[in-house]
């Protein structure tokens, strides 16, 4: 009962620690001289990455592959299709133009490679298929790439305002802003995970189900807040590099340092979980293209929402 109580009061948390770290962000962004975009695809992406991290790592140690490679994927999934349909119907995202010739197709990118890196048996005629080590520093390798290339453009992005200046914030202001919202963020994901493990378990549901649908989207509460709390801000660059950087951040870095930790074995069931990542990815590239031009508007946002519950209904059908 009381993982069920504290599951309530995590959601509260992650709500509240949102809606604190993205205005520290912002304010962040304009102290530094650099736009909202680049902070939400670190900072940001990597605050709110962190529940995945933690849960991957605790996972890789234990050995438990199916709630590894479910937490990433599903996050993913749930990233695209479920945290930018809700921001998107909240408030139209606009998206700048290098967040679409460049982020975008980034992760895309990573969601092609895990398919090539984790398909040994399709590829090389292996008997099992594994991420091994050496992927896992592969996809390290693309992690520092982007970060690089972050560092980049972090002072020369162009495209969208941000949200008018309501006046700087002193350093200690910002800092207790980012922190205490990171804390809740961190502490109410991990709550609501826990709560939800446990509720699906006592279900009898498996762990793939488990890994893809209640861990994805528990740890993806966090992005789900703060866009949310972006797109009601009206802050489209944290919605859109919170979502896209969390992407990157989830394959690229989480995804290798879980398999540095240990190889994860690869079921071909997860193929089709890869491939929904993928098509997520690609139709919201396509979308910046249909309607207003480099914009989520709200009928697509509404279009991603119901195609994430047809995906969630067909997993539970399907691998339960």
């Amino acid at each position: 009962m009381l993982a069920y109580v504290l599951m309530a009061v995590g959601f509260v948390l992650v709500i509240k620690g949102a809606d604190l770290f993205v205005s520290g962000a912002s304010a962040l962004a304009r102290r530094l001289h650099v736009s909202d975009l680049a902070i939400g695809l670190t900072v940001v992406a990597f605050g709110t990455s962190l529940p995945e991290l933690a849960v991957n790592v605790a996972a890789s140690i234990r050995g438990d592959a199916g709630i590894t490679i479910g937490n990433i994927l599903g996050s993913n999934i749930a990233n695209i299709l479920l945290i930018l349909g809700v921001a998107g119907v909240i408030f139209p995202l606009a998206v700048a133009r290098g967040t679409v010739w460049k982020e975008i197709p980034l992760s895309l990118l990573a969601a092609l490679l895990v398919g090539v890196l984790a398909n040994d048996r399709f590829i090389d005629g292996a008997g099992l298929s594994h991420l091994t080590r050496i992927d896992g520093l592969v996809l390290l390798c693309f992690f520092a790439v982007f970060l690089y290339y972050t560092a980049g453009i972090a002072r020369t992005i162009e495209g969208i305002p941000g949200p008018p200046d309501k006046g700087t914030q002193l350093a200690w202001q910002t800092g207790a802003l980012m922190a205490v919202g990171f804390v809740a963020l961190l502490v109410g994901s991990m709550w609501v995970v826990d709560g939800a493990v446990k509720l699906a378990t006592a279900l009898g549901v498996r762990q793939t189900v488990i890994g893809l649908t209640i861990v994805a989207i528990g740890t993806s509460l966090p992005e789900l807040a703060t866009s949310a709390a972006a797109a009601y801000r009206r802050n489209a660059e944290i919605a859109i590099g919170n979502v896209v950087g969390s992407n990157i951040f989830n394959i690229f870095f989480v995804l290798g340092v879980s398999s540095l930790i240990r190889p994860i074995p690869f079921e071909p069931k997860a193929n089709v979980d890869i491939g929904v990542a993928i098509v997520a990815s690609g139709l919201l590239f396509l979308c910046m293209f249909t309607g207003k031009r480099r914009m989520l508007d709200r009928w697509e946002a509404a279009i991603f929402l119901g195609l994430y519950g047809v995906y969630i209904a067909a997993t539970v059908l399907w691998l339960n």
